[in-house]
């Protein structure tokens, strides 16, 4: 007579380790009865009944020692998935769950309360049939260890790598903020470039564009860069009738410059009283006469992803009034570009209409809440176009986020307070009380 073997995937889900050990010792009572109720049957000699406890012993030390399933400590921890064993056993007639025919002679497998053929019993992942002692049960889906993985277990967005797991079983990870990019914590340490402009890792399929101050530029964000000072000037115009509409004309023409990160550093360095864009410094508003290097225009992108030689010219700045130019760098998309230049315009505005001197968090809270504004009003300019430009507009939560955000006691807080005091009592109550008082009214 041939001995049929039978697998029972252990269905339910344990609780901590005693409750583990509790079911456990309830399936060695259970095989143990199954086991001497086989001996009475068959009459099974000796020999072969060691050689059945020995495959039966080993089948139990392999699940006693099976790797801890890959929770995941950042949200994605699956509690209904666990690692059922399985074991020999006598057989028994029933009906297939997979294909509903009777199982009447040869080998079956008893999983989830059913009985299956050893071809019905499939893997959710991978469609093949499922022969081995140990699998993976998530929910009422059945895997291999391996394609439990290649669907569940989270690779890394940026080097495509499964996302480690610690001696716990736990998967550590990092997500984007905003864009939801999922990386592994040591991208923060091993040089993986950022995007200038969104904050997301290089992914390492991608190139990002390479600028030649050392910057990197995502493909979509290299979309709408302005890499120079004669493109910007649309933008410069439109700005100009975004502070006309908020009946904050600007009547002296300020010469506008698009620069390298050096040149600004150094033209800040030059600036007594200079206002810039923190925390990374994209534009500044000045004051004191300088010679600047300046970008006049560029093509956006040549050979391997790399910006090609630009033209860099010096501009002689004269001081003929408070502000003598605005700053901002170059190769960043039109939307932050708009951004920090409205932030510059309006520090251009205060000082040009007589405005005293400021606390920081109230005159750069002032001028968040202007650039925040702008972005506004461009995304409903977006989103009156339809689906034409999806990543822009995305681009533009993305930058209004980073201002609403920010935790800087400065240019957050400063925000916040500057926003509010907008909101409640529109902008140019808000700028008569700071002339008057040098704060924002409560």
């Amino acid at each position: 007579k041939s001995f049929i073997r039978q697998w029972i995937g252990l269905a339910g889900f344990s609780k901590g380790r005693t409750d583990a050990r509790s079911e456990f010792e309830d399936f060695d009572r259970a095989i143990a009865m199954s086991l001497a109720e086989g001996r009475r049957r068959h009459g099974f000699n000796d020999d072969f009944l060691r050689k059945e406890d020995e495959r039966l012993a080993k089948a139990l030390q392999g699940r006693l020692k099976l790797e801890p399933s890959p929770w995941n400590r950042n949200g994605n921890r699956n509690a209904n998935v666990r690692q059922p064993m399985s074991f020999p056993h006598s057989t028994g007639l029933g009906t297939c769950a997979g294909c509903n025919n009777v199982i009447s002679h040869g080998q079956f497998l008893r999983c989830m309360g059913a009985v299956w053929h050893p071809e019905c019993l499939k893997c959710h992942g991978c469609k093949l049939p499922i022969s081995d002692y140990e699998f993976l049960l998530s929910g009422n889906y059945l895997y291999h260890k391996s394609c439990f993985r290649d669907n569940h277990h989270p690779r890394c967005d940026v080097c495509r790598h499964f996302i480690r797991t610690d001696a716990a079983g736990f998967v550590e990870y990092k997500v984007h903020p905003f864009w939801a990019q999922k990386y592994c914590p040591h991208h923060e340490r091993d040089g993986t470039p950022r995007c200038c402009s969104c904050d997301r890792f290089e992914p390492k399929e991608v190139q990002y564009a390479a600028l030649n101050d050392g910057r990197k530029l995502c493909l979509e964000c290299l979309d709408s860069a302005i890499m120079g000072t004669a493109d910007c000037q649309p933008l410069y115009l439109d700005i100009q009738k975004f502070f006309a509409s908020l009946n904050m004309k600007l009547e002296q023409k300020i010469p506008l410059l698009l620069v390298e990160r050096q040149a600004l550093n150094e033209a800040m360095d030059g600036e007594t009283n200079g206002h810039h864009h923190m925390p990374e410094t994209r534009g500044l508003c000045l004051s004191e006469e300088q010679i600047v290097s300046t970008v006049s225009r560029q093509p956006r992108i040549g050979m391997g992803n790399r910006v090609p030689s630009m033209r860099i010219e010096p501009y002689q700045l004269t001081r003929q009034a408070e502000v003598t130019a605005i700053l901002i760098l170059y190769g960043l998309p039109r939307l932050l570009t708009g951004s920090i230049l409205a932030h510059e315009m309006m520090h251009a505005w205060l000082r040009l209409k007589g405005y005293p001197t400021l606390r920081p968090d109230v005159e750069e809270g002032i001028c968040q809440t202007v650039a925040h504004m702008w972005l506004t009003s461009e995304i409903a300019s977006l989103s009156r176009q339809g689906r034409r430009f999806p990543f822009e507009k995305k681009l533009a939560d993305f930058f209004k986020q980073q201002i609403e955000s920010d935790t800087s006691p400065v240019y957050g807080n400063g925000f916040r307070a500057g926003n509010r005091a907008v909101l409640k009592y529109g902008l140019q109550q808000t700028l008569y009380h700071m002339r008057s008082t040098g704060r924002f009214p409560n």
